[in-house]
């Protein structure tokens, strides 16, 4: 028995031995891996600065440059608070087929999400935030005006504007969307300085377009291509939209945009980059 303890107490011994000279230890001297070095800090996505009285700064276009001919294509994935019992019925409001374009094409793009939008389609949320290829932007959680009078969707209260922003944001959380851009378009494009103020401290800029695709509803493909192509230039910001019972034609429309675009010698980017490049 004595000499088994012996035996223990050296293996233990032996074991400490070789632990004060392992890799994590600090008394290993030379022999001691160096800590790793920090990453980069994450850099927070360009936005605007507050407007007059610390409204919600408000994005059009980019650069107007000859030189580097940008262009984003953004894409409203439009889907209201109310449209549930119309997704249960077989009604599609997602647009797999013009994602899955965009990706062919290799062409970078914003899709501006409803929340509850992210919810219905959690995987397709999921993906798209994933993709480096795109970058998800707040388009409400409930896709209801901020405005009265606005192509007659319903409004949502000043007093819960500001919450209908942020369940957008929670729903993109929850769908598994890693980063969702502080970038914000309003339902329709309808705002006022009332809503701006309503937003104003959440740190958005609100992204709006210089070029309507008229793709809403549209069944005619050539005529939604004519309508961008006669419309874009240097730095454009072009509206369509990632919906396929409400916009049928986009992804046709798509596939002659792109390569004439960059015939003309302009290169898509994201929003991000084009307020990334606007003046301060």
């Amino acid at each position: 028995m004595i000499l088994l303890v012996r035996r223990i107490a050296a293996v233990c011994a032996l074991g400490a031995a070789l632990a004060a000279c392992g890799p994590g230890n600090p008394r290993a001297g030379s022999r001691a891996t160096p800590p790793a070095p920090a990453g980069p800090a994450p850099t927070r996505p360009p936005t605007l600065a507050p407007g007059p009285g610390g409204l919600t700064p408000v994005f059009h276009h980019g650069p107007r440059s000859q030189a580097d001919r940008t262009v984003a294509l953004t894409f409203d994935a439009d889907m209201t608070a109310d449209q549930g019992p119309r997704a249960a019925a077989g009604e599609r409001f997602d647009h797999p087929e013009l994602i899955t374009t965009l990706r062919t094409l290799k062409v970078p793009a914003t899709v501006f999400m409803t929340g509850r939008w992210a919810e219905e389609y959690p995987a397709e949320a999921r993906s798209i935030g994933r993709d480096p290829l795109f970058e998800v932007a707040n388009h409400s959680y409930s896709h209801y005006a901020f405005t009265d009078d606005c192509y007659g969707l319903p409004t949502v209260a000043e007093e819960r504007m500001r919450a209908d922003v942020t369940r957008a944001y929670a729903a993109f959380r929850a769908a598994g969307v890693p980063e969702a851009k502080p970038y914000f378009r309003f339902p329709g494009g309808c705002y006022d300085r009332r809503a701006l103020r309503a937003l104003s401290g959440t740190g958005v800029t609100a992204v709006q377009w210089d070029v309507v695709g008229g793709d809403a509803f549209a069944t005619d493909a050539g005529a939604v291509s004519r309508q961008v192509l006669r419309g874009v230039r240097p730095g454009s910001v072009v509206v369509l939209h990632c919906t396929r019972s409400a916009a049928p034609a986009t992804e046709r429309a798509i596939r002659t945009i792109v390569p004439e675009l960059r015939r003309r010698g302009y290169r898509f980017v994201k929003v991000s980059e084009l307020i990334g490049s606007a003046p301060r």
